[in-house]
């Protein structure tokens, strides 16, 4: 098959979390399969810098945004046998310091350059002389791409490819007032409740969700939460009307790059038959964040965003009851300012236990997944989740509330002894968190039961050659090929 992704962001080129990673992931996976895998993406300050092997295509677009006409030039990198990567070059919406927001602050013009970017994909779409079998979008600022299809085909486009649309988290929907419809240049009756309105307003997911021929979740779990009123975001209605075409495939990860053998980030390599190494890191890391190197202290880390929705808040509320216990915490995140001083005072005031560092650091973020003996993860929801499968390739056992992705990767000790990972919790409150690390501290107390959940962690399969075939089913089921796979 041949296969056109489209996303805000891309890993290795641009990524604010695993939406990159997944697309990323995604293309590489479908060219390895033996399919072919073209990826558009917008072209964001600095790349062709970082990537100058990166070279130009004689392809200019030139499309209607309302009244206007805006222009844009296409770039292109072919990172690997099978996959392409165009990158949508328009310097005034996409050659800024931030991909969505600086300081915090959205860009007040994200509707008109998402309704750009969407447009650019529907084009290439059409007019690459590649042609897609399907055309596969990620999350709200692709969710145009659609409709905007589907108007060109009623424009004279014969036979346009199916859509699939991936909503990795619901709760961003891309809500916009409602005279940003006209930038989409699309017929009124696009506008209404079951096409790309939302209570007066533009919803771009919404879109999406209404005229994609398959949607997909990032975990099963997670495609079931979505059609209930707790975690539906306002859109569960929506979307139980279209359950026959969502199905829920979780993640899978990179293990060219998570991995503990060979590692440019690690000081030492290690294994589940040859643990040793992770202690080893363990003290590097330590020294790095400038708390006391004693291998004799549990050590507990988080990779994440300082959002509510991280479970930053009762994480906060646990750890003051439980750094009285002598454990050591590391936190590399950023985010909400609120929780950036709130984790910034916790350090201050806890200076031989917590070391906290805001901003984003690839390097330290698998230092911290490999050196710590426990990952925190309490998150109030999560599509998928990543860092709790990257921890558990590190032997890092993940500590996590039971829902969405992480319900459906981590193995508790209660549900199944023999091949328990990590701790669950179900109750979304600081105390419940503080349990499960008072749980993790016995474990610590138990070498060879800790052994045992290591071992079990580490031979965890999330690979893409797994993951890849869920989506494959998914794309031959839009192209009437098999009946579709339900969530």
């Amino acid at each position: 098959m041949k296969i056109l992704l489209a996303s805000s962001e891309v890993h290795p080129y641009s990524k604010t979390g695993g939406l990159a990673d997944m697309v990323g992931a995604l293309g590489k996976a479908l060219a390895v399969a033996g399919h072919e895998a073209a990826i558009v993406t917008p072209l964001y300050r600095g790349l062709r810098e970082k990537f100058p092997e990166m070279r130009h295509v004689d392809w200019y677009l030139n499309l209607p945004m309302g009244q206007r006409m805006v222009t844009a030039q296409l770039w292109m990198l072919v990172p690997q046998p099978g996959l392409v990567i165009y990158f949508v070059d328009q310097p005034a919406y996409f050659d800024r310091a931030g991909i969505y927001h600086e300081d915090n602050i959205s860009y007040l013009d994200n509707a008109e350059r998402y309704v750009f970017f969407s447009k650019c994909v529907a084009h290439l779409a059409r007019y690459l002389p590649w042609q897609s079998d399907l055309v596969h979008v990620h999350d709200w600022q692709v969710g145009l791409v659609p409709p905007l299809m589907l108007q060109q085909q009623r424009e004279g486009w014969v036979k346009p490819p199916p859509t699939c649309l991936t909503i990795h988290n619901l709760a961003y929907q891309g809500v916009f007032a409602p005279e940003a419809f006209a930038l989409t240049n699309l017929p009124e009756e696009f506008f209404g409740v079951e096409g790309v309105e939302y209570y007066g307003q533009l919803n771009c997911l919404k879109a999406g969700i209404a005229f994609a021929d398959r949607i997909t979740t990032v975990s099963p779990r997670y495609a079931r939460e979505i059609t209930t009123e707790e975690f539906g975001c306002g859109l569960d209605g929506f979307l139980r009307n279209r359950q026959g075409r969502l199905t829920g495939i979780l993640n899978g990860v990179d293990y060219g790059d998570w991995t503990t053998t060979k590692n440019r980030f690690l000081k030492a390599s290690y294994s589940a038959s040859s643990i040793r190494g992770k202690e080893r890191n363990k003290l590097e890391l330590q020294r790095e964040m400038g708390l006391p190197a004693d291998r004799k202290i549990p050590l507990f880390g988080t990779v994440s965003r300082l959002a509510e929705q991280k479970g930053v808040d009762i994480q906060l509320g646990a750890l003051e009851e439980m750094l009285y216990t002598g454990l050591q915490f590391v936190l590399l995140g950023s985010g909400s300012p609120v929780f950036e001083r709130a984790y910034v005072d916790l350090a201050r005031r806890f200076p031989l236990q917590v070391a906290v560092r805001i901003g984003f650091n690839e390097g330290l973020s698998h230092r911290i997944e490999a050196g710590c003996d426990f990952y925190l993860m309490p998150s109030q929801f999560e599509p998928c989740g990543l860092n709790q499968m990257y921890s558990l390739r590190y032997g890092t056992i993940p500590i996590v509330r039971a829902v969405g992705g992480l319900d459906d990767s981590v193995v508790d000790y209660i549900a199944n002894a023999e091949l328990a990972d990590g701790i669950k919790f179900r109750e979304y409150s600081a105390v419940a968190l503080a349990k499960g690390i008072r749980k993790a501290l016995a474990l610590y107390q138990e070498p060879n039961l800790l052994r045992h959940y290591r071992r079990n962690a580490m031979a965890v399969d999330f690979s893409w050659e797994r993951t890849v075939e869920d989506y494959l089913r998914v794309y031959r089921s839009a192209l009437g090929m098999v009946t579709p796979v339900k969530a």
